[in-house]
């Protein structure tokens, strides 16, 4: 009986870890032009270290589980997240709500008043205004550099990472996007 039992569970085990595999793979397969830098993995649990809301609450990464939450570590410096603000916003209008969210935050020395002539110059009104001025989630995240962007499952688990911008707004970011919102994938 015991081997029967250890039997089933193997099986299990096995096809799941075979439809992950399978899974990953079909988004892989999506990744075109600058979204080829976006690396898929086996979900990956991330740190609850707090950031700061637009109201100056205290925020977790854990505050938006049940979605799906693409999070794009970014500063007012960075001539590359200016280029890339814009996309992130139109992929937020595009798929944003209660399965989804772009949510952008603020690393290091980010003031609020520079945030919002950031946002204002770049015609971006739907996107969060989130800092972590210390970068103390950045640093457990391992972000180095920016722009950094990390996709969180709706349990809250990394399952992809890119370095640098990307045409968010693109046909492969979209299509990458609603087959995760199809598949519930992960």
């Amino acid at each position: 009986m015991r081997r029967l039992v250890l039997a089933v569970l193997y099986t299990g085990l096995a096809l799941f870890a075979n439809a992950a595999a399978a899974d990953r793979a079909a988004l892989e397969a999506l990744r075109e032009g600058s979204m080829q830098k976006l690396v898929f993995a086996d979900p990956a649990p991330v740190p609850d270290t707090a950031f700061t809301g637009p109201d100056g609450a205290e925020v977790r990464l854990s505050d938006f589980a049940g979605k799906h939450v693409l999070v794009n570590f970014w500063a007012t410096w960075c001539a590359p997240c200016r280029k890339e603000m814009p996309m992130l916003s139109e992929l937020q209008a595009e798929f944003g709500g209660d399965d989804f969210e772009v949510v952008t935050i603020a690393t290091g020395r980010n003031p609020p008043q520079a945030i919002t002539k950031f946002f204002e110059e770049i015609g971006v009104d739907n996107l969060p205004t989130y800092l972590d001025p210390r970068q103390a989630l950045a640093r457990e995240m391992a972000v180095l550099g920016l722009p950094i962007t990390v996709i969180l499952d709706p349990e809250g688990m990394e399952i992809a990472r890119m370095r640098g911008d990307a045409e968010w707004n693109g046909a492969s970011a979209k299509a990458i996007i609603a087959a995760l919102l199809t598949d519930g994938g992960s």
